[in-house]
């Protein structure tokens, strides 16, 4: 008899585990929706029902139902609804996070608008690559034609920065996907790869180099990235991503959507600066950093680091600047950016080179510090930069070179060339 119930119980429980899950409950207005989409656009009902939005009951309608002031919406099919869900619809049931977003740089990526690297490509290289390059990262200004309809020089876009006709800034879907809004997609570090690529800021190429991309490539199926809480040290140990730095919680810090919050130098400039309230910055990351490392050796990698940003600033990017300024003011160069070589040369100085070399520092990845970094920006400065500058101004360098960063380009003396050689063949020896 115990042998028959358990073969019973045995197979009800293999049953169920073949069980379709329960279907989402969905409103009326979600049902019609379902019922049209599922035929048109099949991905798109897919990726909600595995959401946790589906999970929740939140359906099509739940996001896409108009605002009442804003005026991108349509009638579409006797509801009015909105194509771009934006951090306004977001906020009515995540207030907190999308004030967060709000007050974050992510929010203001658009503002590059006008800036030099837009300058490059509305007009140095051209406006579609501005539409399809830049754009898509920092986010289009979205101009809605009527009738469902936006112009196709702003629309689709996904830039993190993106200004919505309701007035909001930025997209949620830009980190966590259009209809699965997956908190795994968002706290992988492909994702903030995306736009965190490349010869200015290679954020995801020193982080794939770094032991944090290493140990979590090697450690992937221990990193419990669906996890609701995610707090490191408790849902996961195995290694850091990008969010686990910049907005995941820890033991003493909730999860933030400013990602400016931690951060307390800005690499991004000429001249790096420490940002407002950046002890208390440096703190909340070092909050995260020691969940794994001692209090010693956080201390010392935060020497380390704003050592190599100070001897940037001063070895290059003031005395770069202070010649460019001379140049300038001395009628040398024009006031269109780009119309002369140095501009150029300048510009990859402190933009590509510059900040290679700072953020491979910040993030550990020490062939970015070196040879993509301070080696590249050694060569241009020594051998392009202070050169061109000096044939457009005879003069204008001496300054720079009598700092005791440059006097090696003096020469070396006898005694410092031996010291060197004798150096190597110890280092060296069999």
């Amino acid at each position: 008899m115990l042998f028959r119930i358990g073969i019973l119980l045995i197979a009800v429980v293999s049953a169920a585990s073949f069980m379709p899950a329960q279907a989402p409950q969905v409103s009326e207005a979600g049902q019609q929706c379902i019922a049209c989409h599922q035929t048109s656009t099949p991905g798109v009902v897919e990726q909600w029902r595995a959401s946790a939005h589906a999970k929740s009951s939140v359906d099509c309608y739940s996001c896409h139902q108009a605002n009442a002031k804003d005026p991108a919406t349509f009638d579409h099919y006797g509801q009015q609804i909105a194509v771009i869900v934006t951090p306004n619809y977001c906020a009515r049931c995540h207030a907190p996070e999308a004030e967060q977003f709000a007050k974050s740089h992510h929010a203001k990526a658009a503002q590059f608008i006008g800036s030099l690297d837009n300058m490059l490509g509305e007009i140095v290289e051209g406006g579609p690559a501005a539409v399809n390059g830049c754009r898509q990262c920092h986010g289009s200004e979205v101009k809605y034609l009527g009738g469902g309809k936006f112009d196709s020089d702003t629309w689709p876009n996904s830039g993190i920065g993106r200004v919505n006709p309701d007035g909001s800034r930025g997209t949620c879907a830009a980190c966590h996907g259009r209809h699965a809004f997956s908190s795994a997609q968002a706290r992988q570090p492909e994702n903030c790869g995306k736009c965190h690529m490349g010869p200015d800021h290679p954020q995801i190429e020193i982080y794939n180099e770094s032991k944090h991309g290493i140990q979590f490539r090697a450690n992937i199926d221990k990193m419990n990235l669906g996890s609701k809480t995610w707090v490191v040290g408790k849902d996961y140990w195995s290694a850091p991503t990008c969010a686990t730095c910049h907005m995941s919680a820890t033991p003493a810090q909730k999860v933030t959507h400013d990602v400016g919050d931690r951060i307390s130098f800005t690499l991004r400039p000429v001249i790096s600066i420490k940002l407002e309230n950046w002890e208390k910055r440096r703190a909340a990351m070092q909050d995260v950093c020691s969940a794994c490392h001692a209090t010693g050796w956080v201390e010392n990698f935060y020497k380390q680091y704003e050592g190599t940003v100070e001897l940037y600033n001063e070895k290059f990017a003031r005395p770069a600047k202070a010649v460019m300024d001379k140049l300038y003011a001395a009628n040398k160069l024009t006031k269109t950016p780009f119309d002369e070589k140095l501009e150029w040369t300048y510009y990859e100085l402190w933009h590509h080179q510059g900040r290679r070399a700072r953020m491979g520092t910040a993030m550990m990845g020490p062939d970015y510090t070196q040879w993509h970094g301070f080696y590249e920006v050694a060569k241009n400065f020594y051998n392009e930069f202070l050169p061109e500058a000096e044939h457009l101004m005879p003069g204008v360098t001496a300054e720079v070179l009598k700092s005791d960063f440059h006097k090696w380009k003096a020469g070396l003396t006898p005694e410092q060339i031996q010291q060197q050689i004798e150096f190597y063949k110890k280092r060296y020896k069999q």
